[in-house]
Order: C-alpha cells, then structure tokens, then sequence
C-alpha cells in the first residue's frame, strides 16, 4: 500500500505487534552501541533460532542455517532454499557502525587537574551536538600477549557517564559568533575522564590516578592504548519517544535499525524457495573501506564457502549466483521533519508512519555515488509488497542541490545483481539521539520478510 499512514488503518492486533516487535528492537540498540556488540548480539539471536556457526558444517541443504564472522564486525546468515543457489539469492544488506567519537591510539593526558581523553571523530557528525551528554565508551583493548579486554563504562546502572564540557553562556560571546562547524573543533571534543589526584604524586596526579585504577580493574598498562579499540557513545537506554509512544529515541538507528529487522526478517522467514542472506558490515559511515567494510571480498567469499558446500566450484557459478541475486540494501532515510521543511520535496520525501522507504537511487546532487535501481526491478517489488499488503513510500534524500548520502548500494550492484536502497525513515539523522516510528520498524521487518519468502 503506497504511502499511507499506518497508524490509521492499524487494528488492535497489529497495534499490538508493532508495540511488542518496538520491545525487541530496543533492546538490540540498547546492548549493541558498537559494531562488534551488534555482531555479538546478533549471534545470540542466530544461534536461539537454530543458526549454526559455517565452519561446524561439513554440507548444506535445504533448511540448513548457517552464519560466519568477519574479525568480530561483520556477520553474514544464510537460509538455504529449495532452487539451485545458481538461480540467484535474496540478500538483505545493512551497516552497523554509527557516527561516534574512537579514543585517539594516546589519549591520556591531564591539564589543569583534570585526566582527559583525546578523541577523533568517526562519521558525518554536528560536533556541537556531542558536548553536555552523558556519555558511555566501549570496546576492546588488546595487550601484547595477545589478551583481549572488555572495556564498558557508562551503561550500567550504577556506573559512573563521561562527557565533554562547554563553554558557559555567560562567556561564550566569541564562541557565538562562530559558525555551527566552528563552534566546537574536533581537537576539542576531549572526554573528562577524572580529576582525584593520586597521593603522593607531584605531576600529572590525576592522571596517574586513572591509571591505576585502569591497572586495578582491567590490569592494562597506558601503553596499551596502542592497540585498542574504544568507541565514545551516548550513555543510557533506549526510549519511547512521544507522549503516545509512537516512536524510539535511540542511539544508532543510522543503521541498526535497517540491521535488526533484516536479521529479523531472515531468522523468521520460513519455506524459501531462494537461498536468503542477511549480511551486517561495517565502515559504512566512512565510505565502507577496509577489510570489514562492504568494499571487503568477505562477502563473495562467504558466497564462495556456500557454494563449494553445496557441491559447486567454478568461477562461472559463483558469478551466476550473483548476477542472479537480488538485494535490498537496507539504509535508513531522512524523514521529513516539519521543522525544516524547506530542505525537502514534500513529494519526494520519507515520512514517518508510512511504511518501508524505496529509493530508487539517493547519492548527492547529481546523483553521484548511487546505484539507481532498473524500473524493472522496482515494479518486481511493488508487487511483492503489494501482494502482502505492505506499507510503502518512496523518496529522495533531500532536495537536488542540498547535500544527499549515499549507501552499500552501488557496491553490491558491481556484482550485476539488482539491487534496490530500501529502509525507514529518520529524524535526527547522525545526531546522538535519532528518532524512528516504531509502525516503520515493524512494516520494514515484514517487508523484508515477504522480499524473502517471494
């Protein structure tokens, strides 16, 4: 059903699943801040489902599940269906990494007796918008013997939150005068990591005192920040958003959001006839570079394992597989915020409560970096979801001449798959606390469920 309000039309039975499905979805992004936690959690989740790790598996068949990870921050699941794997596969594609601050690899430093972190931002960030918060850090540090140490401070309950301070109104006359970009630099957003000084101790008190507390709790040295990972993310849960609790406030729906319910859609989905995949990646939010990031041959070479345990071994078939697939690459939308609206077309824009967003292609200004999806290939869709009774809208990223995004999309697409960009809607987009509807989550989780089973 295109663009219509789900809210109006919803009954009291799927009020009650869009609620209940709300429940699931919040407690995912709650636990998973980071991209290896969402890959942990997404393992939990695979493996309560009967998913079983690729390398415990001698052969496939029809109905198996299985799931492999890539260096803890990507995940790929698949459900074998009954046509020959060759005859193409349905892949649902979502990131889950999130804009945040990484602590610099020498963070520690004191300056007028306060212990700070040095930190260097990841993602298109509003730096002013990560000053005067709560803030949590997770992540691994990695000793030179190989050890690997969890490190969690500001979620639980009784934990102490971190933050990054601001000028006070009553002396920020200068500061005002900046631009939005200017008002806070990069080099300032340092985390307050303490102030006790260490007794006994005549320079750098304070930060000798974290380091023994560091030492005593995690038995890490300073040098070990060397080989760390340590994200800087908001602290807390996340929320019901709105007196009527039609929506969630949370950190990281850009792009867990669209990672969940393509999870979820796949570990539900039942009697396939195409072998389905859900594939998590990460770097996304810095053009998906790397060994973890969508660019990464991880993919096709999972592709590659599936295959050969399937009986199949030549380059033809593993390129026939793909230019036969399917894929909806599940990134989120700008919703249309009634704030601002003069950055949007009204007729091309994603609205919240109307369902799953198609965007036949998004990039910026003259659509550079898109993948532009055939029409054919979208009327294939509209009558999956049309069939199904789907909930759907289409949109673009703003209007022409102001910015865009860009997602996994036209990466999948060099394999001459058909590939669509489809996902929910979001306000607050990259700021610490984004803003969905809950009807989109679940509409989203059951679109993707049908583009599955079709």
């Amino acid at each position: 059903m295109y663009s219509k309000n789900i809210w109006k039309d919803a009954t009291d039975n799927k009020f009650a699943e869009i609620m209940n499905f709300a429940e699931g979805y919040k407690k995912f992004i709650t636990l998973g801040k980071t991209e290896r936690l969402c890959v942990n959690e997404a393992v939990k989740l695979a493996e309560t489902r009967g998913f079983k790790k690729l390398s415990e598996v001698k052969t496939l068949k029809v109905g198996d599940k299985v799931y492999l990870t890539n260096k803890n921050k990507n995940i790929v699941l698949f459900q074998i269906g009954t046509k020959k794997i060759t005859e193409g596969i349905r892949v649902l594609g979502a990131h889950i990494d999130s804009p945040r601050l990484d602590i610099k690899q020498n963070p520690l430093y004191e300056k007028n007796d306060f212990a700070l972190l040095d930190t260097h931002y990841y993602g298109g960030v509003k730096k002013y918008q990560w000053v005067t918060i709560p803030l949590a850090i997770h992540g691994v540090v990695v000793k030179k013997d190989g050890t690997s140490v969890t490190i969690s401070i500001g979620d639980e309950e009784n934990d102490p939150v971190l933050g990054i301070s601001d000028l006070l109104i009553h002396l920020s006359g200068d500061q005002l005068q900046k631009t939005a970009a200017k008002v806070i630099e990069g080099e300032d957003l340092d985390v307050t990591f303490g102030s006790i000084p260490l007794k006994n101790v005549e320079k750098e008190a304070a930060k000798a005192n974290i380091l023994k507390m560091l030492k005593e709790k995690y038995d890490i040295e300073e040098e070990d920040f060397l080989s760390a990972e340590l994200e800087v993310v908001p602290a807390g849960v996340a929320r019901d958003y709105g007196l009527d609790r039609s929506m969630i406030a949370g950190y990281g729906h850009d792009d867990r959001v669209c990672a969940y319910t393509s999870l979820m859609a796949l570990l539900d989905a039942e009697n396939l006839e195409y072998t389905s995949c859900c594939i998590l990646v990460d770097k996304e939010e810095i053009g998906s570079v790397g060994a973890t990031g969508a660019h990464s041959l991880f993919f096709e070479n999972a592709i590659l394992d599936i295959l050969n345990l399937l009986g199949y071994a030549t380059l033809k078939e593993l390129r026939t597989t793909l230019e036969n697939t399917k894929m909806l690459s599940s990134d989120v939308s700008a919703g249309f915020d009634p704030l601002f609206p003069s950055v949007n077309d009204p007729k091309n824009s994603a609205y919240l409560g109307r369902g799953i967003v198609f965007n036949k292609y998004t990039g910026s200004r003259g659509k550079s970096g898109s993948n532009d999806a055939n029409p054919e290939y979208i009327a294939w869709i509209r009558k999956v979801m049309d069939e199904k009774n789907i909930y759907f809208q289409t949109a673009e990223i703003g209007k022409v001449d102001q910015g865009g995004g860009g997602t996994i999309a036209y990466i999948l697409g060099n394999y001459n798959m058909n590939v669509l960009d489809a996902g929910i809607a979001v306000l607050n987009m990259h700021a610490p606390m984004e803003i969905v509807s809950k009807a989109d989550v679940y509409e989203a989780y059951l679109a993707y469920k049908a583009f599955l089973e079709a």
